[in-house]
């Protein structure tokens, strides 16, 4: 990988099955975007070149052929049919494909001419420009570039097929130069991806019209699309929208104090889930199908804003959070843990930026989520009197963050009392004792709830294995081993790290509990690109993530790696003193392989791991973001300290001995 924010790949990455899974993505900052493979193959329903916020389809692909003096017309493009077949390949005669700050560029050579295509989008609009440009060529010659674009509209997780009639009047405008109505329909498209999770992988595509010009070299054919009611309204000129874009993907850089390589990428990639929604940010979970939910949000703060420089706009996006607590009493959030990732995120960023205004003004705010957890919500969630501990009832199992579901309930049920609900709530307490200090309050009733909290924390979860309960209090089993009722869980699962990891966990106060935790977690569940959500030698272990939905519904949290783990699993190591330096070499690598610059929401249990799920995670990318920062400034402590303890090691001289 070159250094700087910068990713090239050769024509043999480009034309063999490689090109056909690694993935590019951008994004209009109001949850819009375009992605598809580096081939050109469209292997998801997802991919487009227009996708608008309430994720609707629009332009699917702009097909180009080129037409040269002497010689066949090339055609560019890449389609996969349901017969099997792969035409036209125009993955063929790519020469390149690159993403050169945050920009994706292909370049196709047919002899010795090369055409370029690079494509980005307007931010804050939902709209994109898709910039052609004759880059070599013979002395005094010149081309026809035609471009066919098929259109269509339907919701980006369904499908859309002809019936016969022309598609009629589109809510999206698209513009360029030379146009000619077709009207045709293509039929059959298939989608491999969609066919290998087990959902409908045909539909059907309109070529509306072709747009044409004659280039001869260093000149450009731009066609942009735009949905919105401001689609009438004129764009920049193609290149000046590259341009800017590029533009703004140095100063993020410059912003974040970003100098390594890995770092750059994963800075640009944080900014692509980084929103607004209704001029107040937001955080989309994940491209290509997911939205914006509160866990994912909060539990990326961290990352995505306290470590890229953004203060600011986090700023906003937790003031406008404020009102959680009351939420939580009045409505469902359908997320029993989201709330208490929200007094974390609000605590670390007063602790990066001292901010005491913000102190003041969202003091009242934690608190109340804490209320509202000690009454009870309405997400079933409610402070057991006897021990203190949170407990989450059978009714609303799968509110935690596993929640994957089957029609007959939650694959990972999480009643009773989950181990990592506790951590966070011991971590919450912690955190408001801190930030009434801050404020000049009183804490001593605070310190003790969460004194307590941690006493019977220790108590209650500490299992025979030496490690920690997953769930204490729990109902039966979801894979029973015979008996029922009310038990405690002791399954090896990532979870209790969190005891570890907080700020105000428990490390430095069971510093041998911590080690045996560290040690089981990272001899059984630990793989390069993340955390096993199930140790292997534990019965219900599922190790593949593949098939259809129920197959990959039941891995999802019993086998399956999150790479969002490396940041509470860094956390920890560096708070142990543990060595942590070589834990990010593959994630780091996998940067270059599916999502590209951005890191997958999970991969598979078994080796070699391969990447699943979402290929563009704002949980992960954020997680890695964190570790590396955690690990660098752990790195730089140690080195200190060496140094230090290197100079009170040195003889003293003659000349200071004689003093």
């Amino acid at each position: 990988m070159p250094p700087g924010s910068v990713m090239t790949f050769g024509p043999h990455a480009c034309a063999t099955p490689a090109g056909f899974e690694s993935e590019w993505l951008v994004t209009d900052g109001l949850g819009g975007y375009a992605t598809g493979t580096i081939a050109g193959l469209r292997t998801r329903r997802y991919h487009a070149l227009l996708v608008t916020p309430d994720r609707q389809v629009a332009l699917a692909a702009l097909d180009p052929v080129l037409s040269v003096p002497g010689r066949p017309d090339a055609r560019l493009a890449m389609h996969e049919w349901v017969s099997g077949a792969l035409e036209p390949a125009g993955h063929q005669l790519l020469e390149s494909f690159e993403i050169v700050d945050s920009v994706p560029r292909w370049r196709w050579r047919v002899g010795e001419y090369v055409l370029e295509r690079e494509v980005a989008m307007t931010r804050g609009r939902n709209a994109v420009a898709v910039v052609h440009r004759l880059v070599a060529a013979p002395p005094g010659a010149e081309v026809t570039l035609t471009l066919t674009a098929l259109c269509t509209w339907r919701d980006a997780d369904s499908e859309r097929y002809s019936t016969g009639e022309p598609l009629g009047d589109l809510p999206y405008r698209l513009d360029g130069p030379g146009w000619k109505p077709v009207g045709e329909w293509y039929l059959g498209a298939y989608h491999r991806e969609e066919a290998a999770r087990g959902l409908n992988p045909l539909e059907d595509l309109y070529a509306a019209g072709t747009f044409a010009a004659t280039l001869r070299v260093g000149e450009t054919l731009t066609v942009t699309a735009c949905s919105g009611e401001d689609r009438d309204e004129p764009l920049p000129a193609g290149p000046a929208v590259v341009e800017e874009a590029r533009r703004r993907a140095r100063k993020l850089v410059r912003q974040a104090g970003a100098r390594a390589a890995a770092d750059k990428l994963l800075v640009l990639a944080a900014d692509q889930f980084i929103v607004e929604d209704g001029g107040v940010p937001a955080v989309v979970a994940g491209y290509p199908w997911f939205g914006s939910y509160l866990r994912d949000t909060m539990t990326a703060y961290e990352g995505l804003f306290l470590h890229t420089g953004r203060h600011a706009e986090g700023r906003r996006l937790l003031r406008a959070h404020a009102g959680l607590g009351e939420r939580m009493r009045r409505e469902e959030l359908r997320d029993a843990d989201g709330p208490l990732w929200y007094v974390h995120a609000v605590e670390r960023h007063i602790a990066r930026t001292d901010d005491q205004e913000l102190c003041a003004e969202l003091l009242p705010a934690v608190e109340a989520v804490v209320a509202a957890y000690t009454k009870g919500t309405r997400d079933g969630v409610t402070v057991d009197p006897l021990d203190g501990l949170l407990a989450l009832d059978a009714q609303h199992a799968g509110l935690t963050w596993m929640n994957a579901r089957l029609p007959r309930g939650p694959v990972t049920p999480r009643d009773g009392k989950p181990v990592e609900m506790n951590a966070l709530w011991a971590n919450a307490l912690g955190a408001i004792s801190v930030l009434r200090e801050r404020c000049g309050r009183d804490a001593s009733v605070v310190h003790a709830r969460r004194d307590a909290a941690r006493a019977q924390f220790v108590k209650r979860f500490r299992a025979p294995d030496g490690w920690l309960y997953d769930l204490v209090d729990a109902g039966p089993a979801p894979y029973p081993k015979g008996g029922s009722g009310v038990h405690d869980d002791s399954v090896l699962r990532p979870n209790q790290l969190l005891a570890f990891s907080l700020p105000y966990g428990f490390g430095t106060e069971e510093p041998h509990l911590r080690d045996v935790v560290l040690r089981a977690v990272g001899g059984e569940l630990l793989t390069p690109l993340g955390l096993r959500t199930h140790a292997p030698r534990e019965y219900g272990y599922e190790g593949a993530h593949r098939g259809g939905v129920v197959a990959r519904d039941t891995a999802y949290h019993q086998g399956a790696v999150w790479p969002w783990w490396l940041g509470p699993y860094a956390d920890a190591l560096c708070a142990a003193g543990r060595p942590a330096d070589a834990l990010l070499g593959a994630v780091e690598a996998h940067l270059g392989e599916c999502g590209l610059g951005s890191v997958s929401e999970i991969a598979e249990g078994d080796a070699p791991h391969r990447a699943t799920g979402a290929p563009f995670s704002a949980r992960s990318v954020a997680a890695v973001l964190h570790a590396r920062a955690v690990i660098r400034q752990n790195c730089n402590l140690q080195r200190s300290e060496k140094t230090k303890l290197s100079r009170e090691a040195r003889p003293r001289t003659r000349r200071n001995a004689l003093r």
